[in-house]
């Protein structure tokens, strides 16, 4: 898996809702592991040591309460991130659940792009990033991720941060096609509504910018970049 080998663990008692989440975030590219019960959850994560746990409160055996205090008290496991995904909405299983170390808590029902969205952000929070922050170089393009500049030949373009954020996601894979779903996902996340005429004026505005030549169409499907 390549959405930079992250590993997620999926805790929850819940076949139906496993599946779910693990398919839509199987399709971000993250490595999923799953379990039925906090004692299959501890154990699962001092084997793949995920950089997240997304943990259901309400379970048989040990409730997520115990099975993030449990983890918090392991060092080998206890700088992970982990959130709450559950139904439970009452204030008091919030201030218990933040209590013993939880790092979020996220409510059910969820949409898929949301859930993928608020995953991606407790990653950026914590530090662990979508890959490293330093240039990309393409042909005569250079893209500094931190400085949220580019150099073209040697000139310096200045971009709003969305075409900028639009950019460095097609760069950071050259050749790769980024689906319209994928684009939506990373750069506007769950901020506005956006669709699908957004990503073409975007698309149209870069080219203006950087060239004609790099940026190819799919049709039908999204967009890659080629040098």
């Amino acid at each position: 898996m390549d959405q930079n080998n992250h590993t997620i663990l999926l805790v929850d008692d819940e076949p139906d809702i496993l599946d779910i989440i693990k398919y839509n975030l199987e399709k971000e590219d993250f490595n999923v592991v799953t379990a039925n019960n906090g004692k299959e959850g501890i154990e699962a994560a001092k084997k793949h040591h995920p950089q997240l746990i997304l943990l259901d409160v309400m379970m048989p055996e040990m409730d997520g309460i115990e099975t993030c205090t449990l983890i918090r008290e392991d060092s080998s496991i206890s700088d992970t991130v982990i959130a709450f995904l559950t139904a439970r909405s009452e204030d008091y299983s919030q201030i218990a659940g933040f209590e013993a170390g939880a790092d979020d808590y996220i409510p059910k029902p969820i949409k898929p792009r949301v859930l993928v969205s608020r995953v991606k952000a407790l990653l950026r929070r914590k530090g662990i990033t979508d890959g490293p922050a330093e240039t990309i170089a393409l042909g005569e393009l250079e893209i500094n991720k931190e400085k949220y500049s580019v150099n073209k030949g040697g000139e310096e373009l200045t971009l709003p941060k969305k075409e900028f954020e639009l950019l460095a996601l097609l760069c950071s894979k050259p050749g790769r096609v980024f689906t319209r779903e994928v684009i939506l996902n990373n750069v506007w996340g769950n901020e506005v509504v956006v669709g699908d005429r957004t990503i073409d004026v975007h698309i149209r505005k870069l080219r203006e910018k950087i060239g004609e030549d790099y940026i190819k169409t799919v049709k039908g499907v999204g967009y890659k970049i080629e040098a």
